[in-house]
């Protein structure tokens, strides 16, 4: 789960290499994590205090990390030095002066100026850095609409702030740097961050793999629906779509080509399939917790409406590779070459345990705070009790030892976090004395320092956005934007949901999805909500076309992940991405016109027939337009598909997504028409003599 780099330092740049510099910054990343577990756990600090040092640590680690490639003698390896070891004492601001701050609150003195404008150059620097230059301009450009607003012509103008108000909104208050996303980032976000570091540190990603390499691997176009599998199975554990491509990628798009599909095409699946990892429960992305954290709603809510337009979405990926093979005649592997998924899962099984908690944590309302401690807790103790599960060698005897582990787990729930520390514990001190369990203690070493590397670009950019959030708060900005949409939006709603996906599109150009949401859903949002929209959906609406962006052209940041791997144009891979990922832009509009879609109320037809009714029907309504736009995309169905057959295709397709008198009437129609042509004059063609 990560703010996907933009143009800025190469990811691949942020290592441990550098001699003692390097072991340095390893330190400070476990120090880094442990910080975060120990807050999580213990909730020792008030709130202001944990966010302040989270930020301190991003920036430390950030400047470390990214000047390790450059050799002591260089003077700009001490100055980032310098800047980190800054950024650090700056982040512990609040914690020293805490009482004094709350004191004088609304009344800054000048110290108080003095380092809150050091700690957002330094937040801007950092961002930059990692990210380019994109985003750090943006939000410049609020923060000087802050200090220099007045001075525009009516509408754009506000009523002026002086310096001091700004400083203190950006600063010292919890509306600027240390609002809303770095508050999500510094209690849920980094703590599911280490829980998938953790699992793919011990083996989820050879699980996953193996699993769809035995269900679909030697089916037509396996390799390709291995890809869309793996990286799905994946998003469920890691919602970031740049390092699902980076992880899976490496295995699937070499697969890929040498199978026979071409290198752009083989980067596009692997990217329109990983960046669903955002939109796939439980671990989505994380604009979901601060979605649920702007609205005030659960985040199991947010779990619940993505579900259906996350497998829609998944199925789409798969449908348009099945098409892609049978127009190519692409075959799968040779059944010998595909491991058993049955035994992967025998093999591994313990792994997915942590899951399922974390699943019936969230959907048994429990907060994310408390199901991602619970979950990170059980997935410690499930990593270190395997090398002693191993070594126990009657099965019976094995299974009841995870059966003490399980019992130990749920003691977390009965006497606190005191229990489950003591658990693990005493397992890291059995790991000293089995075979391979130095080896487990080395992985969960490596493990906190790797959650605190990953965590680094969205914790920069939640601490960057929160420039955004505060002045449009300050200022009221939000509301001139939002008034516009209304007012299109009166004569004709679609025509606002363009506009809104027109916008998320543009933005996503040049900065992350995190960024990209919080702009669009803090200016739309409103509007479609006063335009009817239900609460989730709106926010979704936005969501969604955040996550496109990364796949939509000229930046598309997960074509451009894939693009060194496949060794394509991102360009093309881009391109390609867009068109396999079709759905990724059908389904918002559908959701907008039929909220039973993401199981929200709203939905007219739910009055009529039934929400459970109502959500059926609009799914079939999507899967026969989901199978029409594959059709036309690819020109392949049961054959090639004529010109005049695909326009047809997209004809019933457009039908079925339009909410209009007689629409669906029309779409069904049109598309049995075109598959029953299509099956009659494949069926001539077969029986006709040579």
């Amino acid at each position: 789960m990560s703010a996907d780099l933009g143009a800025g330092e190469n990811p691949g740049a942020l290592t441990w290499e550098g001699g003692k510099a390097g072991r340095a910054a390893y330190l400070i990343a476990i120090l880094f994590s442990t910080f975060q577990l120990w807050t999580a756990a213990y909730s020792p600090l008030p709130s202001q205090i944990v966010r302040s040092v989270h930020v301190g640590f991003l920036l430390l680690l950030t400047f470390v990390l990214l000047t390790n490639r450059r050799r002591e003698r260089d003077a700009r390896f001490w100055t980032d030095w310098g800047l980190g070891i800054l950024a650090f004492v700056v982040g512990l601001y609040h914690w020293v002066f805490y009482a004094d701050l709350i004191q004088r609150a609304g009344d800054p003195n000048r110290i108080d100026l003095v380092v809150g404008v050091v700690a957002l150059l330094l937040v801007f620097e950092a961002a930059r850095r990692l990210m380019g230059p994109a985003l750090p301009l943006i939000c410049a450009v609020f923060v000087a609409y802050a200090l220099f607003g007045q001075y525009l012509p009516s509408p754009f103008n506000h009523r002026g702030y002086d310096f001091a108000q700004v400083i203190d909104q950006m600063f010292l208050g919890t509306e600027g740097i240390y609002g809303v996303p770095i508050y999500v980032s510094s209690s849920f976000i980094f703590l599911f961050i280490l829980f998938g570091s953790f699992l793919e540190r011990a083996g989820m990603i050879r699980l996953f793999t193996d699993v769809a390499l035995g269900t679909v691997g030697h089916s037509r176009g396996g390799p390709a629906k291995v890809a869309v599998i793996s990286s799905g199975l994946m998003g469920t554990i890691n919602g970031s779509g740049v390092a699902n491509v980076v992880t899976t990628g490496q295995f699937t798009i070499p697969l890929m080509k040498r199978f026979g599909y071409p290198a752009h095409f083989a980067g596009a699946v692997e990217a329109t399939s990983s960046m669903g990892g955002q939109i796939m429960p439980p671990v989505m992305g994380a604009v979901a917790f601060i979605m649920a954290e702007t609205i005030d709603v659960p985040y199991a809510e947010i779990c619940k409406a993505a579900a259906i337009p996350a497998i829609l979405y998944f199925g789409t990926a798969f449908w348009m590779v099945h098409l892609e093979a049978g127009k190519r005649g692409l075959l799968g592997l040779p059944p010998e070459q595909c491991p058993n998924a049955l035994r992967a899962l025998e093999r591994d099984w313990h792994l997915i345990l942590p899951l399922a908690a974390l699943v019936w944590l969230l959907f048994s309302g429990y907060t994310p705070l408390f199901a991602g401690t619970v979950g990170l807790a059980l997935t410690a103790l499930v990593v270190l009790g395997a090398p002693i599960a191993g070594a126990i060698a009657p099965q019976a005897l094995r299974l009841l030892f995870w059966v003490a582990i399980g019992l130990g787990a749920s003691s977390f729930l009965r006497f606190g976090i005191d229990a489950v520390v003591l658990l693990v514990a005493a397992l890291v001190l059995l790991c000293a004395f089995v075979r391979g369990g130095r080896e487990t203690l080395a992985l969960c070493r490596d493990s906190l320092a790797d959650g605190a590397r990953h965590a680094l670009p969205v914790g920069v950019a939640c601490a960057l956005v929160g420039t955004i959030i505060g002045s449009l708060t300050l200022t009221g900005a939000a509301s001139n934007f939002a008034s516009y949409i209304v007012d299109v939006g009166r004569g004709s709603l679609f025509l606002s949901l363009l506009l809104t996906m027109v916008a998320c599109l543009v933005l996503g150009t040049g900065i992350p999805t995190i960024p990209n949401y919080i702009i669009t859903a803090s200016i739309a949002g409103p509007a479609l909500l006063e335009l009817g929209v239900p609460l989730i959906v709106s926010h979704m609406f936005v969501f969604y076309f955040g996550i496109m962006a990364d796949l939509t052209p000229p930046v598309a940041l997960a074509a451009l992940a894939a693009s060194p791997i496949a060794g394509a144009s991102h360009m093309r891979i881009g391109f390609e991405a867009t068109r396999i990922a079709v759905a990724g832009y059908v389904v918002p509009f559908m959701a907008v016109y039929a909220p039973s879609l993401m199981l929200q109320p709203g939905d007219p037809l739910a009055a009529t027939i039934g929400p459970v009714a109502a959500t059926a029907y609009v799914v079939l309504k999507a899967v026969v337009a989901i199978g029409l736009w594959g059709g036309a995309a690819t020109g392949w169905l049961l054959g090639p598909l004529g010109w005049a057959e695909r326009a047809l295709a997209v004809l019933a397709a457009s039908l079925l997504v339009a909410a209009l008198p007689v629409t669906d009437e029309a779409g069904f129609a049109l598309a049995a028409l075109l598959v029953g042509w299509h099956w009659w004059s494949r069926r001539r063609l077969a029986v006709r003599p040579a």
